[in-house]
């Protein structure tokens, strides 16, 4: 189990705003004041992103299925999706505790509504800020991801073998896993990162030697330089998203409209 602290939450009020579809300001201004400001200044800095990940290894593919370090997930559509695939990476990331608690706290709907949006978009940064380390610790060109219930026929039960794979979730996390596979603090996301492109750096920095999927040897000496390279990620992470922001602002919307 990796754990990835190295994250931090930044938003404006115009990503909220598009985040609830009300970019007219002056209509802004008329329903909620300086309400929505006040919120993201008051709820900003308690919002800690962590992520515990595994680098994981596909064993086998069968016919409605695959198995990951020895652990059997069953859906067909993720077969078919992993088709090419060697190498994934099972992931759970929360954004902590404490704007649940505001949430729960907010005797106000539209406070609880807002509220929400923000944690959504705190949840999805982070997502992609641990997307992009392991981009840039593994090499890879591009990574998607899938989450239990949330695609094809691969239910939500299957969270459960996300935990086992990973290890103790809640131990390292404070991530818990309910008996009707609720997330709890719900501001929190699991399910399988993985390659849709795979370099031949990601093939130097990757020590297993038995991989169908390899196109060139292990370099241990590549994979320390690579390691130095990336041994503390979070300020390249940031400034990239600062010099794409656009093109992040509109990723996020079509992930979470």
């Amino acid at each position: 189990m990796e754990i990835f602290e190295d994250m931090q939450v930044d938003f404006s009020l115009s990503e909220v705003r598009k985040k609830i579809r009300l970019e007219d300001p002056d209509r802004l201004q008329e329903i909620m004041g300086n309400r929505m400001q006040n919120l993201i200044d008051k709820v900003l800095p308690g919002i800690l992103p962590r992520a515990v990940y595994r680098a994981g290894f596909l064993d086998s593919k069968e016919d409605a299925g695959v198995v990951v370090d020895g652990i059997g997930f069953q859906s067909t559509f993720l077969r078919k999706t992993l088709e090419d695939v060697g190498r994934v990476f099972p992931f759970v990331i929360t954004i902590g505790t404490q704007l649940e608690e505001e949430i729960t706290q907010a005797d106000d709907l539209i406070d609880r509504f807002l509220l929400e949006k923000i944690g959504d978009l705190a949840l999805d940064q982070a997502r992609l800020q641990l997307q992009d380390y392991l981009k840039k610790r593994y090499g890879f060109n591009r990574l998607s991801s899938m989450c239990p219930g949330g695609y094809g026929d691969w239910p939500v039960q299957e969270r459960k073998k996300i935990f086992s794979v990973i290890g103790d979730v809640q131990q390292n996390l404070g991530v818990r896993l309910h008996e009707n596979f609720r997330l709890d603090p719900q501001k929190s996301i699991s399910g399988l990162y993985f390659p849709t492109e795979v370099s031949i750096l990601s093939c130097q920095l990757c020590p297993r030697q038995a991989c169908l999927y390899r196109k060139a040897a292990y370099n241990g000496k590549k994979t320390k330089e690579h390691q130095d390279l990336v041994r503390n990620p979070i300020q390249t992470l940031i400034k990239e998203t600062k010099q794409n922001k656009k093109f992040r602002e509109v990723e996020l919307l079509l992930l979470w409209a």
